[in-house]
């Protein structure tokens, strides 16, 4: 196992993961499987050195911090590398926000160069680039401005071979956003220890990531899960990733896997419900899969046993967090567990009471991490940094786990989502988790309704079927204490979600006070 201390001094991700395929003669095996066919790593390292060499001409210098608002694809892997190459810092958001959205973004990571496409570009130029170089991948005809630049034209003219930037260890490489399901985003400032380190302590030493392995991701590159399952951690052992620019369904998805027949899907629990549920899940061969990662959001357990029944493929059920940069407690292939799991290796942690002090096995307190992936803190943010890493590589993660006497940690949902119903804290993903049992539950989010002073939780409920409010709550009240059934039961069409696909409970309380 890797220790921070035998790592390199001199480290960085884009002759780590990508070019020392080439080098030590993997040149011709696939790196990523795409619309316009695969790509090999020598075609691959050959596009990222070209790529920055424009970006070097449009003024990117290593510590200089790089947006990348574009479809997934070949290119905007390579442009993620290239930007690395140079020393820069890379951070990526979501190609389907608004105008203000970008604009914040814009102004939050003052950004030398911004890298769009033709879904984006209008966003992008309507949140303000002034000051800034916008390079535009599929440009096509479109009428560029004097700050915009043609990638394709640009890219091909362009040398094939680049010196990499002498980046160490401890270089900050990268900025992972925070979800923002209850705020803004923040960003987790990296260095280039922490996806290296995080690469061998679960890619290797739990997913036993392997050569012949095709890894196929749920959400969008943006999110850093992703973008390091599909396009880093396979690097790391000459695998290879799957990128598809399309909207992620469970039709896109099914179609994705009878078409490059991946061995590991990289799942969220809201589309492992929607595959479920979809009316040609029976007709689906999925027995490609040696295993489907779970994260983002707590995996309820009959979800869980939905998925199991309907396709038959393992489920790595983990946790992890921009701030530690990737899953730091998982189950493992063939022994999953009861709970989340256990400690990724490299990593400690603590339960602790609200004064910091360690609880006792069986216990419900609040996770700390400690390792050496932890972030440096928030950008921009320095109380709340000091109140979520507090040092020594601890991050204070503000999710209530208990841990069994095998060692096995246990959710029990997040700290400030908790409702005290009847003078007794309630944790609503209980309540969730139960309704997910119901067979014609999809999905389900409760929350707390405030009337006279008094919280009560109202269930919200996507359901497959049409449904009567007072049998769910009796399902309920069989199976939880009174006080947990649900005060209401509101069907609505969907869930609000973050754009990482959890839900938004910011837009939920808001649908709660609307009604």
């Amino acid at each position: 196992m890797l220790r921070y201390e035998t790592l390199p001094e001199r480290l960085n991700l884009a002759t780590y993961f990508l070019d020392r395929n080439v080098d030590e003669g993997r040149g011709d095996r696939t790196a990523l499987l795409g619309a316009g066919g695969p790509t090999t790593y020598a075609e691959l390292a050959g596009l990222t050195n070209q790529v920055g060499h424009v970006l070097r001409d449009l003024g990117l210098r290593a510590g200089h911090r790089v947006l990348l608002a574009l479809n997934d694809g070949v290119e905007f892997v390579a442009t993620w590398y290239a930007a690395q190459k140079l020393g820069a810092v890379t951070a990526e958001v979501y190609t389907f926000l608004p105008a203000k959205d970008y604009a914040y973004f814009l102004d939050y990571t003052h950004a030398d160069v911004v890298v769009v496409d033709p879904v984006t570009l209008d966003r992008v130029r309507e949140a303000g680039t002034a000051g800034r170089q916008v390079l535009v991948v599929g440009a096509g005809g479109l009428d560029l401005r004097d700050n915009e630049h043609d990638f394709d034209a640009l890219v091909p003219a362009a040398p094939t071979d680049l010196e990499a930037h002498h980046s160490l260890r401890d270089d900050v490489a990268l900025w992972k956003f925070t979800t923002g399901s209850t705020g803004t985003p923040k960003a987790c400032v990296h260095t280039n220890r922490a996806p290296v380190l995080s690469h061998d302590w679960y890619a290797r030493g739990v997913l036993d990531l392997r050569a012949d392995d095709i890894v196929l991701p749920v959400p969008k590159l943006f999110f850093g899960y992703a973008r390091d399952l599909a396009a880093l951690y396979p690097f790391g052992v000459g695998a290879a990733g799957i990128v598809f620019a399309e909207r992620t369904t469970p039709e896109r998805i099914f179609e994705l896997i009878a078409e490059h027949r991946p061995t590991i899907l990289v799942n969220v629990p809201t589309m492992m419900s929607a595959m479920v549920a979809h009316p040609a899940a029976a007709d689906q061969d999925l027995s490609c899969l040696r295993l489907c990662t779970s994260a983002g959001e707590a995996l309820p357990p009959e979800l869980h046993r939905k998925w199991d029944k309907a396709f038959g493929v393992e489920v790595v059920d983990g946790i992890g967090s921009s701030e530690a940069y990737h899953i730091y407690i998982s189950n493992r292939p063939g022994a999953a567990s009861t709970g989340v799991g256990t400690l990724v290796p490299g990593y400690r942690a603590r339960v602790v009471d609200p004064d910091g002090v360690e609880v006792p096995d069986g216990e419900t307190g609040t996770l700390e991490i400690i390792g050496a992936t932890a972030a440096l803190g928030y950008h921009g943010d320095p109380e709340k940094s000091a109140r979520t890493f507090p040092g020594g590589d601890t991050v204070h993660t503000g999710d209530l786990f208990s841990r069994d006497a095998d060692h096995v940690f246990h959710y029990q949902g997040r700290a400030d989502d908790l409702l005290k119903v009847s003078g007794i804290w309630v944790a609503p993903s209980e309540i969730e988790h139960c309704l997910i049992g119901h067979p014609d539950v999809v999905e389900c989010a409760v929350t707390g309704h405030e009337t006279d002073g008094l919280v009560r939780p109202y269930a919200y409920v996507v359901a497959r079927a049409e449904l009567d409010g007072e049998d769910l709550r009796a399902y309920v009240r069989e199976r939880l204490s009174p006080h947990k059934t649900p005060e209401r039961v509101i069907f609505v069409d969907a869930l609000p979600r973050t754009i990482n696909g959890k839900l938004d409970r910011r837009a939920l309380r808001q649908l709660d006070v609307a009604r």
